[in-house]
């Protein structure tokens, strides 16, 4: 028999594999939980932008090379203001990756644009199931239940936000804005 790679062989391969990257993965998760948690508490605008962008570089990668690559390509589209190609990376990244929630929020974003509303949704639907603290994805959320004409659901959206988010950018005055739509106007 030629070289043949015995069954056993390959599951101690694939078991070592997946145990190196464990800690990785629980590192980038550990930090991850406790920048979330600073967020929450951050003193003031600065501090909570700085922490966001260290969360959103986090969010964005994805460990696979393909994937970020799709994320880039669809991101430079939307920059030069070609929907279509951004839409086509975009579905090409959650084909290649739909687990990674970037590309889920990143085309729900650009849905929205478009008005979509409807694909949108959904695509921020999977995103909250895979990353229920996406903050930017809860907010898009938000502002489609405005456009759709339900205030006091948008208003609560928002309300998480703010819960996760406090310092979040625009959100204090698209909630003031939305408060008597959503509460009633007081007597």
């Amino acid at each position: 028999m030629t070289d043949m790679i015995s069954f056993p062989h390959i599951i101690k391969a694939a078991v070592t594999a997946v145990t190196m990257a464990l800690p990785a993965v629980s590192v980038a998760q550990d930090r991850l939980s406790n920048l979330m948690a600073e967020l929450r508490v951050a003193p003031g605008d600065v501090e909570a932008n700085r922490i966001a962008g260290e969360i959103e570089l986090l969010w964005r990668q994805s460990g696979s090379a393909t994937a970020d690559f799709l994320l880039k390509r669809g991101q430079d589209a939307v920059e030069r203001g070609d929907d279509i190609a951004a839409l086509d990376h975009f579905s090409a990244l959650i084909d290649h990756a739909p687990e990674f929630t970037e590309g889920w929020v990143s085309r729900a974003s650009l849905l929205l644009s478009m008005e979509k509303f409807g694909q949108a949704l959904s695509d921020i639907e999977h995103a909250l199931a895979l990353n229920p603290q996406h903050y930017e994805a809860i907010f898009g959320l938000g502002v489609i239940l405005e456009l759709i004409g339900r205030p006091k659901d948008a208003y609560e959206a928002l309300e998480l936000v703010r819960s996760i988010h406090p310092h979040y950018p625009d959100l204090t005055d698209v909630m003031t804005r939305l408060e008597p739509l959503a509460k009633g106007q007081a007597l």
